[in-house]
This record gives C-alpha cells, sequence and structure tokens, in this order.
C-alpha cells in the first residue's frame, strides 16, 4: 500500500484479486453511503436499487468530482475521491513507464477519444477567443474528425505526402496554411500518432517547433499509443524541442478495459488542470475503477510484459504477412515508421474485379476475423459536409487497394496465425471468383460485339 498511496505509483508486482478487493471495500466504506446511521436528505445520496449494480461498482456510488471540477474532492465522497486521484497517479507513472518520462499531469476521463479531444479544443477557446481553424494533418478516422467540429471550429484538412508506400506530415504545407490563415486565427496543431497503416505517425518533432515558434497549442491524438515505445518516443521529443499542450488516449485500446473512458496528460499541469475544470458536473468512476483494478492486477511489471509481447507479435506478424502477400503475388507494403498497423496490397485482386476488394472484408469477417480493414480504392465519404475522396486510405489517391492487419497490446500469436490461415483462403477463393467474373464479362462482351457486327 505505501507504493500506491504514499508514492502514486504503480506496484511493482500486481495484486491478487483478493488483496483489491480488500481495497476497494476499505475505499468504500470511507464514502457517506456506506456509513452505519447515515441519514441522507438530498438529492443524490448515493442511493442505489440493485444489489447487483451496487456490487458490480463495489459501493463507491457517487462518482468522481464536483459541480466545477472534475479532479475535486467531495467531502461525502472520500473513499471515491481517494479513488479518483490514485488512479490519476498511476496511470501519470505508467505513461512515464511507456516512455513520456517529463509528463508532469494527467487525469482519467469518463469519455471516449473524440470527446476527450473536444474537451482539450473548448478549453483553448477561452484562451484563443478569436482563433477559428485547428490546422489537422488528414487521418481518415471519424471521431478525430468530428471532435474539432463538435467543438465548433473549422478543420483545415493538410493532405498528407506519399514517400515509397508511407503517408507522411506535408510540414511545409502546414507552415503555409498558418501563414495564410493568420497564427492568431488559429486554435491549434492537432496532431496524430498511432494509425492504419500506411499513413505513419505524425512528424511530431517538427510540427512541435512550428507549434513553438508561431505561439500555437498543439494537440496530439495519440489515441493507442501508449503500448509503442515508438509514438511515446515521438511525444517525448516533441516536447523536449518544442511545444505539446496535451495528448489524448483511449483506456480501451491501451489498458484492455471496456470502452467508455481516456487519459488527458500533458506537460504543464495548470493547462491540464484547466482542462478537468471545463468538465461540467460530475462524473462515472467506472473507467477510473476499471484501469486502476487493472493495472493494480497486473503491477508495473505485467504491463512491462504486455508491452514487449505486443512488440515481438508485430515482427511475428510482419514476417508472416509477407510471407503470405508473396505468395499471392502481392507485397507487404513498406511502412518501417508504423509501429502498430501493417498493410498489404490488394492489387491483384482489385484489378480483376471492382468488388472484390469490398467482398474480402465481407469474407473475413464472417468467419470472424474482427479488426482488419480491407481499404478499396477511389471511395469517396462525406463527414459533416466535408467530402473526403480516397476515404480510409489518408490520400485523395493512393496508389492501390490494401488490407490492414494491427498488432495491438494483448494479441496472441494464436490470433495471428488463425488470421493469417483464413485470411489465406479468402484470398483464394476470392481471386476464382474474380476471375470466373471477368471471363464470364469478357464472353459477354465479346458476344455483344459480334451481334452488333452482325445487325
Amino acid at each position: 500500500l505505501y507504493i500506491i498511496i504514499i508514492k502514486g505509483k504503480c506496484p511493482e508486482d500486481g495484486w491478487d484479486e483478493s488483496t483489491i478487493e480488500l481495497f476497494l471495500h476499505e475505499l468504500a466504506i470511507m464514502d457517506s453511503n456506506n456509513f452505519l446511521g447515515n441519514c441522507g436528505v438530498g438529492e443524490r445520496e448515493g442511493r442505489v436499487a440493485s444489489g447487483l449494480v451496487a456490487r458490480r461498482h463495489y459501493r463507491l456510488i457517487h462518482g468522481i468530482g464536483r459541480s466545477g471540477d472534475i479532479s475535486a474532492v467531495q467531502p461525502k465522497a472520500a473513499g471515491s475521491s481517494l479513488l479518483n486521484k490514485l488512479t490519476n497517479s498511476v496511470v501519470l507513472d505508467i505513461i512515464k513507464l511507456a516512455g513520456v518520462r517529463t509528463v508532469t499531469s494527467c487525469f482519467v476521463v469518463p469519455m471516449a477519444t473524440g470527446m476527450s479531444l473536444t474537451l482539450c479544443f473548448l478549453t483553448l477557446r477561452h484562451k484563443r477567443p478569436k482563433a477559428k481553424y485547428i490546422i489537422w494533418p488528414r487521418i481518415d478516422q471519424k471521431s478525430c474528425f468530428k471532435s474539432m467540429i463538435t467543438a465548433g471550429f473549422e478543420p483545415v484538412v493538410i493532405e498528407n505526402m506519399l514517400e515509397g508506400d508511407e503517408l507522411r506530415t506535408d510540414i511545409e504545407a502546414v507552415e503555409a496554411k498558418i501563414k495564410a490563415l493568420g497564427a492568431e486565427n488559429i486554435l491549434c496543431v492537432h496532431s496524430t500518432t498511432s494509425c492504419f497503416a500506411p499513413r505513419v505517425p505524425d512528424r511530431l518533432e517538427e510540427l512541435a517547433v512550428i507549434c513553438a515558434n508561431y505561439d500555437i497549442p498543439h494537440i496530439v491524438n495519440n489515441a493507442y499509443g501508449v503500448q509503442s515505445s515508438k509514438c511515446m518516443h515521438l511525444i517525448q521529443q516533441g516536447a523536449r524541442v518544442g511545444r505539446i499542450d496535451a495528448f489524448v488516449q483511449s483506456l480501451d485500446k491501451n489498458f484492455m478495459v471496456p470502452v467508455g473512458g481516456a487519459v488527458i496528460a500533458g506537460f504543464n499541469q495548470s493547462f491540464i488542470q484547466d482542462i478537468s475544470k471545463m468538465y461540467p458536473g460530475r462524473a462515472s468512476a467506472s473507467p477510473s475503477l476499471d484501469v486502476l483494478i487493472t493495472l493494480l492486477s497486473l503491477g508495473a511489471s505485467g504491463y512491462k510484459q504486455l508491452l514487449k509481447e505486443r512488440k515481438e507479435m508485430f515482427s511475428y506478424l510482419s514476417s508472416e504477412l509477407k510471407k503470405l502477400a508473396d505468395n499471392h503475388n502481392e507485397r507487404l507494403l513498406d511502412t518501417p515508421h508504423n509501429p502498430i498497423s501493417l498493410a498489404m496490397s490488394l492489387k491483384d485482386l482489385d484489378e480483376n474485379n471492382d468488388d472484390a476488394v469490398t467482398q474480402l472484408g465481407s469474407m473475413l469477417f464472417t468467419r470472424q476475423v474482427s479488426g482488419a480493414r480491407v481499404v478499396p480504392c477511389g471511395s469517396v465519404q462525406t463527414v459533416n459536409n466535408y467530402t473526403f475522396k480516397g476515404f480510409m486510405s489518408h490520400a485523395n489517391d493512393y496508389p492501390c487497394a490494401y488490407l490492414n492487419a494491427a498488432s495491438a497490446i494483448g494479441i496472441k500469436k494464436q490470433d495471428v496465425d488463425i488470421f493469417l490461415k483464413r485470411l489465406d483462403k479468402c484470398l483464394k477463393t476470392s481471386r476464382k471468383e474474380a476471375k470466373k467474373e471477368k471471363s464470364v464479362n469478357e464472353i459477354s462482351n465479346s458476344n455483344t460485339g459480334t451481334e452488333q457486327l452482325e445487325d
């Protein structure tokens, strides 16, 4: 207990379940709703009708924060407030362990990544009242785009540069747009670390230097980047050489807990406090409870082991997917700057049949392969009145269709082996069907031509 209560750190070795439950029960009896003889006459007294619900939450019913600050202490919920403080401290310790060693502050917020980004932008609104634009190197993921729209700002989309197979940040275009719009009219630069290949993490160091030079805030979408030492290193280096105001990451993607929470972290404690004060009202303690239980169960050593295994599985997935690609006359796209996601071309499949690529995605899904993304060429998607050409490929005209697969935290060798086996079968089936359909079309076209000649 000394390590977590006094030091605010994650214990090196994980606790067993009975110890964790005893600890949570001790926190719960500090909340007024669990006092013997308590008499509640207010509108929010921690009353719960279902015993099942009460047990699921370990009787920590009051949530976290107060009406004016999500990080504030509730006088009648000392246990829940202590839970909140300890969770933030333990998560901060893990973020440092994962590579961002100079981070000074963080808090768990009971919203997923997109809404947490919106909270950051709304906080900046009060600091930059004239600003209406957000500079955003393009990444085809709806929630991070909507996070800017929901906050009331106009995203300025910076198209990526194609370097080999990789899509990388166009630094010159970012700086040119800042000069054209005027730094005082720009709320922030909104960059991304974790992403689907062939897009790779943004050039955070260069962006951070630009933000420092023009005195523009910098918010980083680090959705599933905590599990990647490379993504965390980019954030650390960006903060060292330039400016990063906050970086936001998902709880479920990085800590294997249910969806519903995120962590907002940064290098300036007062700014992170400003964000926490921007959250209106109290909040659910569930995300904090879930991540605290998980990290106490794993311990620092357990979490480090998961990070190590993920990196090993990435290498294994990469080598095995390359072999499979070669066998099907395709290739594993060369994306060395992306440490989590891989992409395999589907050029041959795409050339044989316009619908074959999307059909492959359906085939994989019906065969219980989840998470693999199949990206056709030329798809168009409108999001909040903004039209993206080549949507999902992060570029207007990426050279080929492709399939994504990722090595995320918790992945096992069995997952990779089953995926590759099913992908191999699906590719063989898709090619047969595509060639058959192509032959039928050729015969049909040939017959039509003959009929026209006879006429």
